[in-house]
């Protein structure tokens, strides 16, 4: 895993940017006509599947060795010349490539997380949000939000996590979307949470295993044990012993539903309650509840939605969530009751310089 630590930026500067952004944008709101602003989120939809025409087409990856000539770049993306540029000229309006004085286009830092081979790839991510089964489903949200229910089952005849066990070429690119996506709250998640004092580290749904993996590598007094269902840790061992952790972390199969393995010192679940109904989050907590000591301490690591009116990642995925997993996003005193239900009590929440956080709790 390449490792991002050296490019973190200071936190301070980190939220003066935030807290700037978001003032710009309320301002413009403000001032805007409103017939204007309206139209301005109406095409946010344009912009985003014009970033997966490019990356269909491989534009970043083709730039990668350097600038190109208009020519030159439609030959390597099987493009039509004047088309590429009408759908660059859009994208460069927006900070997603640029054109130099000579006419070449070139990498900006948004476009290089495009490419196939970047240290932080996005590549997967917006090829899948801009996949036409992902556009077919939000074309119902209507429908999810009158319903209450995701659109999958309806529209494929079963729910999303099921279909993309049978539809691979569908859930290997989303796996690898999730995979990317994550790969962006890793570093601060680390520079945030202290994850040493724990020494035996259970991470349930662990999917490739990169958190754990991640966590043993700067803790080598702790060891792990990579939960998840069978098929999706079947490479795992080979992937530890490349990495050197064979000896301090190993591999369980089994569905989180059922039971997790026991005793434990601390369980992650990173992104994984968002994802399902409140009855079936309850079915997993209550699984983990059964696996772990009474010292030991649950962390939930997920978005937590501010109450109040502030844009905010966990209200666009919330919706996400809506559409397609039936799962949600929670605010914090949501949380706090949805644990109390489950059997624990919300000791504390650490937030990162990503939208996540840590949600610490206890067994009651």
């Amino acid at each position: 895993m390449t490792s991002s630590r050296s490019k973190m930026p200071p936190p301070a500067l980190l939220r003066a940017v935030d807290t700037v952004r978001n003032t710009l944008a309320r301002v413009h709101r403000r001032l805007a006509p409103g017939p204007i602003a309206l139209m301005e989120l109406i095409g946010a939809g344009w912009l985003s599947q014009a970033i997966h025409a490019a990356t269909v087409l491989g534009v970043a990856d083709a730039l990668a060795d350097g600038p190109r000539s208009g020519a030159e770049l439609a030959r390597a993306t099987g493009a039509d010349e004047e088309s590429l540029h009408r759908l660059l000229r859009l994208l460069i309006s927006h900070g997603v490539f640029d054109r130099r004085s000579d006419g070449r286009y070139t990498l900006t830092p948004i476009a290089d997380a495009l490419r196939r081979d970047a240290d932080v790839t996005l590549r997967d991510a917006a090829l899948f949000f801009g996949s036409p089964i992902h556009r077919n489903h939000w074309s119902h949200l209507v429908d999810a939000v009158r319903t209450g229910r995701p659109v999958g089952t309806e529209l494929e005849g079963m729910p999303f996590f099921e279909y993309v066990k049978t539809d691979r070429e569908t859930g290997e690119l989303f796996d690898r979307a999730m995979t990317s996506i994550s790969t962006l709250g890793l570093e601060p998640l680390l520079a945030a949470y202290n994850f040493s004092a724990y020494r035996t580290i259970v991470d349930v749904g662990a999917g490739e295993g990169a958190l754990l993996t991640e966590i043993l590598s700067r803790t080598p007094q702790s060891s792990g044990i990579l939960f998840d269902m069978p098929e999706v840790v079947a490479e795992a061992p080979a992937r530890l012993a490349e990495l050197g952790l064979a000896d301090r972390c190993a591999v369980a199969a089994g569905s989180f539903f059922e039971n997790v393995p026991a005793g434990g010192d601390a369980y992650i679940l990173k992104h994984i309650i968002h994802d399902w109904s409140d009855e079936q989050a309850k079915q997993i907590l209550r699984a983990v509840h059964t696996a772990m000591p009474q010292h030991a301490k649950l962390l939930l690591i997920e978005l937590v939605v501010p109450e109040d009116k502030r844009p905010h990642p966990g209200k666009l995925i919330d919706l996400e969530m809506l559409v397609n997993a039936g799962g949600r996003e929670r605010t914090e005193s949501e949380y706090r009751a949805f644990l109390a239900e489950a059997g624990f009590t919300l000791q504390r929440r650490v937030p990162t310089l990503s939208p996540d956080n840590v949600l610490e709790a206890s067994p009651s």
